[in-house]
């Protein structure tokens, strides 16, 4: 009989964690298709949230129980292609796109295929052993997702299910996304940063904020305003270098 190995069961622990985030992206999709009220779309929304929270873990259990492989690699990148590319431009599609007919459909599947044309340059740079570093190339797709999600919910919440005006503003957000997705664009991973006086700082300072915001407008309208400033620096520090440093230095 084969003893028990915990060395290879801990391998289990970090795809589980993926898996659960393919399972919150596939509910997601079902049950905002087959729903037909605002209900139905923000739990698939939050659903999208909870997808994130798992792929935020995955890497960092497969880290502290040095599991890493690059099955996991390749299966996480496959999940998010389910929960943070098809999910949230189906959700979007049927919220505020439905409308625009073809366009909208265009629109939606745009931000898909930048969302997986992303995770495979992810994959091609990882097995090359360049990894990420300090900054990602392109926007990652959970954030991209997260914008047009809370996006979402905060229309939900601040217009009681009411159908969007302006569904062109929907679409031209989600190309945005999409395009910042396939950049080059440079954004922060904060992998490196360690704890001190100053993040703490901030760190309360975001609480307090949170905790006042709340009491005023929906969490997820902050979360989109948040998100869009991280969004703005990163190019904006990006164009600072294209347009000032770089002439400068020649």
């Amino acid at each position: 009989m084969a003893r028990f190995k915990l060395r290879n069961a801990l391998f289990i622990l970090p795809n589980a964690f993926t898996v659960s985030s393919i399972f919150c992206g596939m509910y997601a999709i079902l049950h905002g298709l087959t729903g037909n009220t605002p209900e139905s779309l923000y739990e698939s929304a939050i659903a999208v949230f909870f997808a994130g929270f798992f792929d935020t873990f995955d890497g960092r259990v497969a880290r502290i129980t040095r599991t890493q492989s690059e099955f996991g690699v390749q299966l996480d990148s496959l999940a998010d292609v389910i929960s943070f590319g098809a999910a949230p431009a189906l959700l979007v599609y049927k919220w505020a796109l439905l409308p625009l007919g073809p366009i909208g459909f265009l629109g939606a599947f745009f931000y898909a295929a930048c969302g997986a044309i992303r995770l495979a340059r992810f994959n091609v740079l990882a097995a090359r052993d360049k990894g990420t570093g300090e900054y990602f190339t392109g926007l990652p797709i959970p954030l991209a997702a997260s914008v047009l999600i809370a996006s979402l919910v905060a229309h939900l919440k601040l217009f009681d299910g009411l159908a969007v005006k302006h569904p062109t503003w929907i679409l031209t957000l989600m190309i945005i996304m999409g395009l910042l997705m396939v950049s080059t664009i440079p954004y922060w991973t904060f992998k490196n940063s360690k704890p001190n006086r100053q993040t703490a700082i901030l760190a309360f300072a975001l609480i307090l904020g949170a905790w006042w915001f709340r009491l005023h407008y929906p969490i997820s309208l902050g979360l989109v305003c948040l998100l869009g400033i991280y969004i703005l620096a990163g190019l904006a520090r990006f164009l600072a270098i294209r347009l000032y440093w770089r002439p400068k230095e020649r």
